[in-house]
């Protein structure tokens, strides 16, 4: 039996790669994870593949083991593994609170990691796994500090995973798009803390553009030539540069 398991799947990104995996290539089940179960059943009518919903709550370690338990069942070739749960939460990092920023390190590397490991004894040659990563991946932002700082967890961690599972004909990439249009800016953004938006795109194109970079074998997919120019750019400025600038933009203090 041919899967694809997509976390996160009931809303914003985790959503469309449903939608654009289903249509991309035949499965036959999707398992689609997230804690909104009538979220998760609406997916059903608007996919080929058989929908396997796994209503779960990532922070919750309990729910690792009912994935292990249930792949241990169906003993399925995971043909993609994408890891999209996570979310962001805006401001000064001594004024949100820790059980908040601690459950977002928890979601966003945490979880993703777990979710890589149980999945490894049923990945094949031609298997791919997408890890949710974003801009802020590629440089310290100050006031979304702990979001940026697991971000670039997960890019490090994608492409050294990339490399251990080579060997095995396993595709690891990290999807590090800039703004998206989805609920991710209900729960991040509760002042004006973060207050400028350079540009903002849909995640239909952040999804296409992840699937056809991952076809070209590369690892990693930025959606947008202004936001490939800024991860390259990075890459060469001094770090405190790239912090005042970010600072600067966002109205916030630079010294």
């Amino acid at each position: 039996m041919k899967i694809a398991i997509i976390t996160g799947a009931s809303s914003g990104m985790g959503r469309e790669f449903v939608y654009a995996l289903d249509a991309d290539e035949p499965f036959d089940e999707l398992w689609v994870i997230a804690r909104r179960r009538e979220r998760l059943e609406e997916l059903q009518a608007k996919t080929r593949a058989h929908v396997r919903v796994m209503a779960l709550d990532l922070l919750d370690e309990r729910s690792f083991d009912v994935v292990a338990e249930a792949l241990a069942q169906a003993q399925p070739e995971v043909a993609v593994l994408v890891n999209a749960a996570g979310f962001g939460v805006f401001g000064a990092f001594a004024e949100r609170e820790l059980h908040r920023q601690l459950n977002m390190i928890d979601l966003n590397a945490r979880a993703l990691t777990a979710m890589c490991h149980i999945c490894l004894t049923y990945l094949t040659r031609g298997s791919r796994i997408y890890n949710m990563g974003s801009m802020s991946s590629w440089q310290p932002v100050p006031y979304i500090n702990v979001y940026g700082a697991s971000k670039a967890y997960v890019l490090s961690f994608s492409r050294a995973l990339s490399q251990e599972l080579k060997p095995r004909g396993v595709r690891v990439m990290a999807v590090c798009p800039g703004w998206i249009q989805t609920e991710f800016f209900d729960h991040a953004v509760t002042d004006d803390t973060i207050c400028y938006y350079n540009r903002f795109y849909p995640p239909e194109p952040v999804v296409r553009k992840a699937l056809k970079d991952m076809k070209r074998g590369r690892l990693t997919s930025v959606l947008g030539l202004p936001e490939r120019m800024q991860a390259r750019a990075v890459k060469f400025l001094p770090v405190k540069m790239v912090m005042d600038t970010w600072c600067k933009q966002q109205k916030q203090p630079r010294e």
